[in-house]
């Protein structure tokens, strides 16, 4: 099985890359999954989706650096996303990784009948960290299916993945060990379904 797994956070020492994203790999790696890391912080990966973009577009060719992430999504038969929340969303450089890659014709299509997704891969797991405590979130309506709904349903389902779970894991910064080494516990078991 082939499975992509797609970063997105700034700093390389932080629990997302050192804890999550190696706890991932480890694990998919021990079920014997073929594992591909796309780090975009590190592959200082464009986010902007530019004129010259929709140029080549036009042309019926696709801009080199986005043909090759839709070749690693090709590829993989499940998808892991790992990024923290920042202002109830997505760092700025995962929403252009979306905007870039997932576009039409690749990701999804339209007609008058409606549009369909394309994507054939089986799963999605999306892990998200957010470092504001659990109750802040409770105490404000229908925040966590605003972290939750937009990538999940909005990108992932729309774009015809069907089996997606979310993970959201709040109070990170200052979480204490043992908080930590449940987190990842709570991420070993979701891996084992993939």
């Amino acid at each position: 099985m082939n499975t992509l797994v797609v970063v997105a956070h700034p700093n390389p020492a932080s629990f997302n890359k050192n804890g999550i994203v190696a706890t991932v790999v480890t694990e998919l790696k021990s079920k014997n999954h073929n594992v591909v890391v796309r780090d975009l912080y590190e592959l200082n990966f464009n986010p902007v989706l530019s004129g010259s973009d929709f140029g080549t577009f036009a042309t019926g060719k696709t801009p080199a650096d986005i043909q090759i992430e839709r070749d690693h999504i090709s590829w993989a038969t499940n998808i892991v996303l790992v990024y923290p929340v920042w202002w109830i969303g997505r760092p700025a450089i995962m929403q252009g990784y979306f905007d870039r890659v997932f576009g039409f014709n690749f990701a999804f299509t339209a007609d008058e009948n409606g549009a369909r997704g394309l994507l054939k891969n089986e799963k999605a797991l999306v892990i998200n960290t957010a470092g504001t405590p659990e109750f802040i979130y409770d105490g404000w309506p229908d925040s966590k299916q605003l972290i939750s709904r937009p990538v999940a349903e909005g990108v992932l389902g729309y774009c015809g993945i069907k089996n997606v779970k979310q993970l959201t894991f709040f109070g990170i910064v200052g979480s204490t060990d043992e908080q930590r080494a449940q987190v990842l516990s709570d991420i070993k078991a979701e891996i084992a379904a993939l």
